[in-house]
C-alpha cells in the first residue's frame, strides 16, 4: 500500500467554523427559517455614538506618537470582539483570503515543507504533483537563494515566507542538492491541499489514521484512502483515528467524517440566538466499515470540530474513545464578511452532542482514560478552555441525558497498547444493534 506522507501543514486555530451552505443543508423546524436579528436589552443612544467619536479623536490628537486613523479604527473593531469570548476576531483584509483557504485545506505555494538549519533552509518533503515535484526538487536540497536574494542575508523565517504568494505569480530558486551542482529554478505558485491526512498500517492489518485538522474537503480524503486500502484488498481488522493536538477546524469536515461512520442518527445540533443557527445534522444511510472496529485518541489538545466527532461516535456507541479528557471547546464561529474585504469570528452557537451534552469548558471524557499519554509530555499543562478568560459558561439548560455508561481505567497507554485494545474490540456493542441508542435519548 502506498502510504500517504504526512508534511507539517500552517498552523490551524482551535476554532469550528460554520458556512451558509451548511445552514442550509441542515434539517430540523428551523433550518429554512430566515434569518432574524435579535435585538439587544439596549440600544445605543447618540450620546453613546459621540463618546465614541469623542474618544477616537482625543487618541489621534493627543497620543504620544501619530497613530494612522485606519489602525485606531481596527484596534477599536479588535478591542469590540476581543471582550466577548477567546475565539470570536478581527480579520483584517490581507488576512481573509488566507483564512479562507485554511478552512479549504489548502494554501497558495509551490510545494514544498522546509526546515531551518541554522542560516540554511532545507527541503524536508515534496508534496506529490506539487510544482516543486515536477521541477525536480527533492528532500535534502538545500534553498540558497529566492528571486535571486541570498537566503543567508536575511532572517530564514523571512524568506521562508516568500515561497507563499498570490496562485499565478513566479518565483526563482537556487537549488543546491547534497553532493551536487546548483541549479536555479524558476516555479509558479498554485493552490494546493494542505495534507492534514496520514495513514499507517500497524502490525496485523490495524490502520491508523492521523487527523491534524478539519476542512470542508477532510471526510472526501478519509474515504478515498479506505477506497485505495481496499482497492490493495487489505482487509482492516480496526481502525484508529488520531486527534491528538488536532484543533478542530470546519464543522462540515466533522460532521461529514461522523456521517461516515453512521448509518442513521443525530450527529450534532446547533443552537444560538439567530433563527439560523437552530440547526441539527443527521447521519444517511450508508457508512465506511460497518463491522470494523474503530478507537478514537483524544487528548487535552483535541478541539472543536475533533470533540464533534469524538462525541458523535461515542455517543453511538460506533467507536471507543481512548485518551486524556478533551479541551472542551463547545461553541461554534461563524466568519462574517464585511465590506471593507476583511471579516469577523463571531461566536454564533453552542453545539451539542447527539446525546444533549454541552461540553463547553467541560470536555469529553474519554472511555478510557489516560494521563499523559498523549504526544505532550507527561505533565503537560496546556491549557483547556475552561482556562481561557471570558470563555463561554457550559449549557446544561438544555436537558441533557447522561450517556451510556463505559468502563474506565487508568494507566499509560502508549500507541502500542492500541492494538491490545482493538484485540479486546468487543468492549464495544455491535454497531447495527445500538445505532439508534442515542437518537432516542436525545
Amino acid at each position: 500500500m502506498t502510504k500517504t506522507a504526512h508534511i507539517p501543514a500552517l498552523a490551524a486555530a482551535a476554532l469550528l467554523l460554520i458556512t451558509t451552505g451548511q445552514a442550509q443543508e441542515a434539517s430540523g423546524p428551523a433550518a429554512g427559517a430566515a434569518t432574524e436579528t435579535p435585538r439587544g436589552t439596549a440600544q445605543l443612544t447618540l450620546d453613546d455614538l459621540r463618546t465614541f467619536t469623542d474618544v477616537f479623536s482625543q487618541v489621534r490628537r493627543n497620543y504620544v506618537e501619530e497613530v494612522d486613523d485606519h489602525t485606531l479604527l481596527d484596534s477599536a473593531i479588535r478591542g469590540m470582539l476581543l471582550e466577548l469570548d477567546p475565539h470570536s476576531a478581527y480579520i483584517p483584509a490581507p488576512d481573509y483570503q488566507d483564512f479562507e483557504d485554511n478552512s479549504k485545506g489548502r494554501y497558495s505555494g509551490v510545494g514544498i515543507d522546509v526546515e531551518i538549519r541554522g542560516d540554511q533552509i532545507v527541503v524536508r518533503a515534496v508534496i506529490n504533483g506539487s510544482p516543486a515535484d515536477e521541477a525536480g526538487i527533492n528532500p535534502g536540497d538545500e534553498i540558497s537563494a529566492i528571486d535571486g536574494e541570498p537566503v543567508a542575508s536575511r532572517s530564514p523565517q523571512d524568506a521562508i515566507d516568500e515561497l507563499l504568494g498570490e496562485p499565478g505569480t513566479e518565483l526563482v530558486l537556487e537549488i543546491l542538492p547534497p553532493g551536487g551542482e546548483p541549479r536555479s529554478i524558476t516555479l509558479e505558485r498554485e493552490y494546493l491541499q494542505i495534507p492534514l491526512l496520514s495513514f499507517d498500517l500497524l502490525e496485523q492489518s490495524w490502520g491508523y489514521f492521523r487527523i491534524s485538522a478539519f476542512h470542508t474537503g477532510s471526510a472526501r480524503d478519509l474515504e478515498q484512502s479506505l477506497e485505495s486500502i481496499a482497492a490493495e484488498h487489505i482487509e482492516l481488522r480496526g481502525l484508529v483515528i488520531d486527534l491528538r493536538n488536532n484543533p478542530g477546524g470546519v464543522l462540515q469536515g466533522a460532521v461529514e467524517m461522523a456521517d461516515g461512520f453512521l448509518d442513521e442518527g443525530l450527529i450534532v445540533t446547533t443552537r444560538g440566538r439567530n433563527a439560523a443557527m437552530q440547526m441539527e445534522f443527521r447521519a444517511q444511510p450508508g457508512q465506511w466499515l460497518p463491522d470494523t472496529p474503530l478507537l478514537i485518541l483524544v487528548d487535552r489538545g483535541s478541539a472543536s470540530a475533533s470533540e464533534v466527532l469524538a462525541g458523535a461516535l461515542q455517543d453511538h456507541r460506533r467507536a471507543l474513545i481512548v485518551g486524556e479528557r478533551t479541551f472542551g471547546k463547545g461553541s461554534v464561529q461563524s466568519v462574517l464578511p464585511l465590506r471593507n474585504g476583511g471579516g469577523i469570528k463571531l461566536t454564533t452557537a453552542r453545539y451539542y452532542t447527539p446525546s444533549g451534552r454541552s461540553i463547553q469548558a467541560e470536555g469529553i471524557e474519554p472511555d478510557i482514560v489516560y494521563e499523559g499519554g498523549g504526544r505532550a509530555e507527561s505533565g503537560d499543562h496546556r491549557s483547556r478552555e475552561a482556562d481561557l478568560a471570558r470563555h463561554l459558561d457550559r449549557d446544561v439548560s438544555a436537558g441533557e441525558v447522561a450517556t451510556v455508561g463505559s468502563a474506565e481505567t487508568r494507566g499509560d497507554f502508549p500507541l502500542e497498547e492500541v492494538l491490545r485494545i482493538l484485540e479486546a474490540a468487543d468492549i464495544l456493542d455491535a454497531p447495527d444493534s445500538n445505532a439508534n441508542e442515542a437518537e432516542e435519548n436525545s
